[in-house]
């Protein structure tokens, strides 16, 4: 019979250990040395990672090699003070015969729609076989100040549309509006119901104003005068409008610095985040007359929604939109809420009415991976058989 001390003392010495103290296995000798191979690589990699962290840096902070958007080829067909209207070259064997007409934000400019090469809706649906215009408000003058509702949507829409029809020699014409693109493409279908307007894509566009969150609180007049605003300033400043949306999410912008730290030493992340960046902080001063009225007819008194607009003595009925629509809309759009969007099938005429509804944010919807998946193969789908 052994005791407990027998045995201890007779046991087989553990896994990876001799019988001979202080005496290592070749086992445990190999995975320490794999360990520190290991290790040291992720040093070498860190430190690499670091190293581009720091040039990409100084490339940001510095400016360098900025990258070039809105490259797509081009011709102006039209201009009028700060207005450009663009026609898209060509870049499909077969075009289309009803040609599509991009109508842009009046507070940003509209290479968001045409970033870069491979990331440019507008060179995507080129290649689909459409024929692109870009309505392009420019970047208004202090003049310019008292333009209206009215001057964009019954003057200078009918406008271009005169140019399209000419060059393209077609009756009928499509748009795609963007955020307060959008909000314009449903005013002039509204306005000119007899018109040759044949579909219309709203992208994030806001119909019901009452929908729309912490931006229609801040309009309320117990705390935001809107007339000294535009009476001080003429075009309300694009900073003015930059800081209200940041102030949304006030941390948005800090966490995206920390994510582009984190991923300073990837060159697509980096191009990407720049690209994007460009454009969010490349905002533009809203005409003050024009605001005027954005917050005082739409976003307080909601009269679009509600069908009481009145421009230039003409009431805008929203039954009276009878042309094809879709509705993209943003499930987490924090600037223009889903409960803004939603309702706008249900408020227009015809019967040729389609809403889409995707996971993401007010820019992703448009521009990025996101977009690249699920807008513009939809948007392609959707107008591809009500354009021939």
């Amino acid at each position: 019979m052994t005791s407990p001390v027998d045995e201890a003392n007779s046991s087989t010495p553990p896994e990876g250990q001799s019988g001979e103290a202080g005496t290592l296995r070749p086992g445990v000798l190999g995975q320490a040395r794999d360990s520190g191979i290991a290790l040291a690589e992720n040093l070498r990699r860190e430190a690499e990672r670091t190293l581009e962290r720091s040039r990409r840096s100084l490339d940001i902070v510095s400016g360098r090699h900025e990258p070039e958007v809105g490259l797509t080829p081009k011709d102006t067909i039209y201009s009028r003070g700060t207005l450009r209207l663009y026609r898209y070259r060509p870049q499909a064997g077969e075009v289309y015969r009803v040609p599509l007409v991009f109508v842009m934000s009046l507070v940003s400019k509209p290479y968001i729609l045409d970033l870069v090469p491979g990331q440019s809706f507008v060179e995507y649906l080129l290649r689909q076989g459409f024929d692109v215009y870009m309505i392009d408000w420019g970047v208004p003058r202090p003049e310019d100040h008292t333009l209206r509702l009215e001057d964009y949507v019954l003057d200078m829409m009918p406008r271009c549309v005169e140019e399209v029809r000419r060059v393209s020699k077609e009756e009928e014409y499509s748009f795609l509006g963007y955020c307060m693109g959008g909000i314009f493409g449903l005013m002039y279908g509204m306005a000119f119901p007899g018109s040759s307007l044949k579909n219309l894509v709203t992208v994030a566009t806001p119909v019901d104003f009452e929908g729309m969150g912490l931006l229609r609180r801040w309009a309320d007049p117990r705390w935001f005068d809107v007339d000294r605003v535009v009476d001080s300033f003429g075009n309300v400043p694009a900073e003015t409008i930059m800081a209200s949306l940041e102030m949304l999410r006030p941390l948005e912008r800090l966490l995206g610095y920390v994510r582009l730290w984190d991923n300073l030493w990837d060159p697509d992340y980096v191009y990407n985040w720049r690209v994007r960046y460009k454009w969010v902080q490349d905002q533009i001063p809203f005409p003050g007359e024009c605001f005027r009225q954005m917050i005082k007819e739409l976003m307080l008194g909601n009269k679009l929604a509600k069908g009481e607009l009145v421009l230039g003595g003409r009431r805008l009925d929203p039954q009276a939109l009878t042309c094809s629509v879709l509705n993209a809309m943003a499930e987490f759009d924090h600037m223009v809420p889903h409960a803004a969007t939603q309702p706008l099938t249900s408020l227009v005429g015809g019967h040729d009415k389609q809403d889409m509804l995707v996971r993401g944010g007010h820019v992703s919807l448009i521009a990025g991976r996101n977009a690249v998946m699920r807008l513009w193969p939809t948007v392609n789908e959707w107008l591809s058989v009500r354009s021939g």
